[in-house]
């Protein structure tokens, strides 16, 4: 599906663990101040591989759906987007998760894939809420979420260890309908 203009983003699949390294590799250090710290062989190939495969076994279970964005003309790897630890039954929520290349960044393609991520998350997977979470100087991301709708509502001192050290969290969420749960 295309997003926007030259991007186009489809599910994860066991093919893209070379792309995906390549991305990682490419990112580091542009990644590196918002995310754990990554053992060396989380940006290799066969690391991809294994991440992929969870996630694939995550997906069939329901509790994940991981897409990829790709450049429409190189089919160049460009960032990922994640419904994360999704609950279904009463709660009906789930977490979400985004980068985007350093090459790429402030041209609102995170935006268009969090937008077809919500559309997905209500209409597809049937969900209520989603949930999301940035440094507290993590201002693009905020603009981003704060564009498609989420509130703030809370600070979660200590959340994530990023960076050698226990880091706050702004904390967000979208509610995405007052239906009752479907059956």
């Amino acid at each position: 599906m295309i997003i926007a203009d030259g991007v186009d983003m489809r599910e994860v699949a066991l093919g893209d663990a070379a792309a995906l390294a390549a991305a990682f590799v490419r990112n580091r250090a542009h990644m590196a101040p918002y995310e754990p710290t990554r053992l060396d062989e989380f940006y290799t190939e066969r690391g991809q591989r294994e991440r992929i495969e969870t996630t694939l076994g995550d997906r069939d279970a329901g509790r994940t759906r991981q897409s990829v964005l790709l450049d429409t003309a190189t089919r160049e790897l460009i960032g990922t987007i994640t419904l994360q630890n999704i609950v279904l039954g009463p709660l009906r929520s789930a977490g979400v998760g985004y980068w985007i290349d350093r090459a790429r960044t402030g041209r609102g393609l995170a935006s268009a894939a969090l937008a077809e991520t919500i559309r997905v998350a209500r209409e597809e997977t049937g969900l209520h809420r989603l949930a999301a979470g940035t440094l507290l100087d993590n201002l693009a991301s905020q603009r981003v979420l704060a564009k498609a709708g989420f509130e703030t509502y809370g600070v979660a001192p200590r959340y994530l260890y990023i960076s050698g050290a226990w880091r706050d969290h702004r904390l967000f969420q979208l509610l995405l309908h007052d239906d009752p749960p479907s059956a």
